[in-house]
């Protein structure tokens, strides 16, 4: 199955090659080239779903480098990251708000009947599909760390 996220990039990188836009065109070629990776190295194509978690680790690697940057005093680096991630995040599903994020982890330790931390990893694989590039899976995992702990 052929993915349309796939297309939709390669139709973009084609419209920022024709308006001279050299970051967009960049960011799109370098998603382009990560998500070619990954197909050959799974010997298959990759659909939407796939997509979605190369362009999430991409956006993920883009914010540590640019907590770096801006540790280290490199604001220029910082904002180059910066614009890579607003380009990535037009790609990706719309993020979750906090309130929906809180509901849907109380809903899905309910479905797993998760009650202690033994029963993370159990959770954090429901939960995956439903948060995979509308949320940071760090903050992911805090929230369902503090469901499962017992109170104390």
């Amino acid at each position: 199955m052929a993915s349309e996220l796939k297309s939709r990039l390669q139709t973009d990188m084609t419209a920022a090659m024709k308006a001279a836009d050299k970051q967009r065109l960049g960011t799109i070629r370098m998603a382009l080239s990560e998500i070619k990776q990954r197909e050959i190295d799974q010997r298959t194509d990759l659909d939407d779903d796939q997509v979605i978690v190369v362009l999430d680790k991409m956006v993920k690697q883009r914010r540590d480098s640019q907590a770096q940057f801006e540790a280290a005093g490199r604001s220029d680096l910082a904002a180059t990251e910066a614009a890579e991630i607003e380009v990535l995040q037009e790609y990706l599903p719309q993020a979750l708000e906090a309130d929906e994020l809180e509901q849907l982890v109380r809903a899905t330790i309910d479905a797993v009947g998760g009650e202690s931390m033994r029963d993370m990893g159990k959770v954090m694989a429901a939960l995956r599909p439903q948060v995979q590039g509308r949320a940071d899976m760090g903050r992911v995992s805090q929230l369902v760390k503090t469901r499962l702990q017992p109170p104390g």
